[in-house]
């Protein structure tokens, strides 16, 4: 099984507490699925660029991509 990360990247001086909000609504999102999310999280790259992301199986990218718009994705090694 395939997994994709999907991730959505914020900058700026707020770029954390925006990527921590936007995953509390990929949360709230998520719990109205029937479709399996591995992980969410938000990530700190540095002082003005943070990420936001789910895990994902490769056949459930198209449902997440297309509702959800993430900025892009990444293959992760299983």
């Amino acid at each position: 099984m395939r997994r994709l990360k999907l991730i959505w990247d914020f900058r700026g001086p707020n770029a954390e507490k925006t990527a921590a909000h936007h995953e509390i609504h990929l949360k709230e999102y998520i719990t109205n699925q029937t479709a399996e999310v591995f992980k969410t999280a938000h990530e700190v790259l540095n002082e003005y660029h943070t990420i936001t992301y789910i895990v994902v199986k490769e056949e459930d990218m198209k449902l997440f991509r297309d509702q959800l718009k993430p900025h892009r994705g990444e293959w992760l090694d299983n």
